[in-house]
């Protein structure tokens, strides 16, 4: 069984090794699921439901290798499967946190909390409080972790589990700075969220490998500085057709020019006509395009995005002001973390994705008042400086990927 990845980053991959001839890669061959056995329907939480099954593999791989292996590095998705691997082997297990440090300590902190109260998502009345960081507000909780959702499955059956093997894991990787979440990770460096919890390694933003000249958009180059608006929900967020249709509205009556990334079944909802006269207002590309070498040209001015996480840390590297709009998971305690640094504002009104249809009228207000707000604009380019600043010899995120290859040397000791 192949893994499903998009042609972008099927690229990105291969661009890596071939960058970097001197790391190895292994194959690792992953047996699919029994479609009479799974009643799952989500194709992300089948393809982690694979590799779990396939992780017996491992061992006999890793001792067939010549040389000794000092730690192995994963996703959390899979930490509770690993670290009885890593265990077996007596190898460290480091795991990849591909969310804020905001939202991570919040999912740290499930095994406690529903160990106190079983019933903690049952009827959701107050806020939840988490040692070091205070209260998570009630409407900020995913909603797929309510006992009514029907997705409710992917709380127990996969983050709790996988909480509750973090104690057996070595180190968590994040891709954050301590400046961009101060309170957080000290609360995390501390053991205030939960004693038992890993070492945490904040060592972003996290930049992709070098992209090449073929992935930029000449369109962009015509445009003058700061005079876009990028638009981009990813490829996975269950937009409805009607809020799509009033994005569309906002984005042509805002005054400005704008590129708006679609994935291919929502061009065939618009049709060629009406994508023919978005186009004389904007730009509409495929979904896959190269997030970094948009956000990072000159011309964007502002980016509309839900606060998945690598968005926000590409905007944070870029400083560019972002509107953000949750959808459903982590994404309204991302967007949180968002506006208390200055990067952007959370219009939180309109609630979760489908919870409101905002209209196209005030998506426009929204944009214009983002594109003129010039306070907002510096603060921004403070958090790129801050950002750029920690990536840099001698920087926070430096020293702690520092620390980490310190620790690697002290085991081969």
């Amino acid at each position: 069984m192949k893994l499903e990845i998009s042609t972008t980053k099927s690229s990105i991959v291969s661009s890596f090794f071939s960058g970097y001839p001197e790391i190895k890669q292994l194959d690792f061959h992953i047996f699919p699921l029994k479609t009479s056995t799974s009643k799952i329907n989500d194709p992300f939480i089948k393809q982690i439901d694979a590799i779990s099954n396939s992780l017996h593999q491992l061992c006999p791989l890793i001792d067939s290798l010549n040389e000794p292996v000092s730690a192995i590095v994963s996703e959390f998705i899979i930490a509770s499967s690993l670290s009885q691997v890593s265990s077996n082997l007596n190898i460290p297990l480091y795991i990849i946190s591909t969310t804020s440090a905001k939202f991570y300590s919040t999912v740290a902190y499930l095994p406690v909390l529903l160990s106190k109260n079983p019933t903690a998502f049952e009827n959701v009345s107050s806020n939840v409080e988490i040692p070091g960081l205070g209260s998570v507000q009630k409407s900020s909780i995913p909603r797929s972790w309510l006992d009514d959702s029907p997705s409710n499955y992917v709380l127990k059956a996969y983050l709790l589990p996988n909480a509750r093997a973090l104690p057996q894991v070595t180190g968590v990787f994040m891709n954050t700075f301590d400046w961009f979440e101060p309170e957080t990770i000290v609360a995390l460096d501390e053991g205030r969220v939960t004693s038992s919890l890993p070492l945490v390694f904040p060592v972003g933003p996290v930049r992709n490998n070098k992209l090449g000249e073929d992935n930029q958009c000449p369109w962009l180059d015509e445009q003058p500085a700061e005079s876009v608006v990028y638009v981009n929900f990813g490829t996975r967020e269950p937009i409805s057709s009607q809020q799509l249709r009033e994005i569309r509205k906002g984005l042509e009556i805002c005054g400005y020019k704008f590129l708006w990334v679609l994935k291919e079944e929502i061009l065939e909802l618009f049709g060629s006509t009406v994508l023919e006269e978005m186009e004389k207002k904007g730009k509409i590309g495929k979904a896959g395009e190269y997030e970094e070498a948009i956000i990072e040209h000159p011309a964007v001015g502002l980016f509309v995005n839900q606060c998945e996480w690598d968005s926000v840390m590409n905007a944070a590297w870029s400083g560019v002001p972002m509107l953000a709009w949750p959808q459903h998971g982590d994404q309204k305690l991302n967007a949180e973390v968002v506006e208390k640094s200055g990067l952007g504002r959370w219009v939180k009104e309109w609630g979760w994705g489908e919870e409101n249809l905002v209209n196209g009228e005030e998506i426009a207000e929204m944009v214009k008042s983002l594109m003129g707000d010039v306070d907002m604009k510096v603060k921004a380019m403070k958090v790129r400086d801050q950002a750029r600043k920690a990536k840099e010899i001698g920087g926070s995120s430096e020293k702690r990927l520092r620390k980490f290859i310190e620790m690697l040397k002290a085991e081969e000791k």
